[in-house]
């Protein structure tokens, strides 16, 4: 999706193992107010493949792409990947990045803290049926069946922890995935010259930081929160206490709403 809408830019990043039409369900309520674009990122939906999938590879495609494309202030949400992304992106153009909304970054939980967590067995997992291929549906019923390690349980299959619709919808994404994207993202390397505490320090916009409940499937600490909270100049958090990583798509009502209340306070795009 791109250049829908009317308004100020708004761009949009999603997940890993996602695609752009993964914000389908805030579409209409941003389209009242922004001009949207909703970018597959490298590897993922109708984008081209590539060598490379570290997260500095999808911060150099968005400076990219703001660069050519929008080429006017920009405010950018980004989600998981998108949301590492969109923070390194507003570090890079300052000129051009409005605000950022950041939600549920995983950082390190992804990257050098994901050896033996559910996180790795489940990319491995979906790294394995991205190679098998099949139907939606046969992706869906192997989505299904990945185990994850639990704590005092001993494994899960993921489609105990997933309705069949958000299986299926994963399904999808994964249909259209190299699965080279999730190579260095379960060899805990995905964060490789990604310097957080510096991208944090160089950010001069404003900064939502949206926190998942960790208990609840969230990816982002609180020791990151704290950090993000004391690095950024101008930087507020809401936590959506028993939410998933996927906030957008489990509590977007809740969300919206906080998202408007903080670019209501915006000064206006130039």
């Amino acid at each position: 999706m791109a250049g829908e809408g009317s308004g100020p830019a708004l761009l949009l990043l999603h997940g890993v193992t996602r695609c752009g039409n993964d914000w389908e369900g805030l579409f209409p309520e941003l389209a009242s107010d922004w001009r949207i674009f909703a970018l597959d990122q490298r590897g993922h939906g109708g984008s081209g493949r590539a060598e490379s999938y570290l997260v500095m590879d999808y911060v150099a495609d968005a400076v990219h792409f703001i660069r050519q494309e929008i080429a006017a202030p920009v405010v950018i949400i980004g989600h998981s990947l998108g949301a590492m992304t969109a923070a390194a992106v507003a570090a890079e153009l300052p000129e051009q990045v409005r605000a950022v909304v950041l939600e549920d970054p995983p950082f390190h939980t992804m990257g050098v803290r994901i050896h033996g967590t559910a996180w790795q067995a489940q990319f491995v997992g979906m790294q394995a049926v991205v190679r098998c291929r099949g139907t939606i549906e046969e992706l869906a019923d192997a989505l299904a069946e990945i185990r994850l390690p639990v704590t005092g349980v001993g494994f899960r299959r993921l489609g105990d922890l997933r309705g069949r619709n958000s299986l299926r919808w994963s399904a999808e994404c994964v249909a259209q995935l190299d699965p080279e994207v999730l190579t260095p993202v379960t060899l805990g390397r995905w964060l490789e010259g990604y310097d957080m505490a510096n991208v944090f320090a160089r950010i001069r916009c404003p900064v939502l930081l949206l926190q998942a409940d960790p208990k609840g499937g969230g990816a982002l600490m609180d020791d990151d929160v704290e950090l993000a909270l004391r690095s950024i100049g101008n930087c507020r958090s809401a936590h959506f206490f028993g939410a998933s990583h996927q906030i957008h798509r489990e509590r977007p009502e809740e969300m919206l709403q906080v998202v408007r209340e903080f670019t209501a306070g915006l000064p206006a795009a130039k």
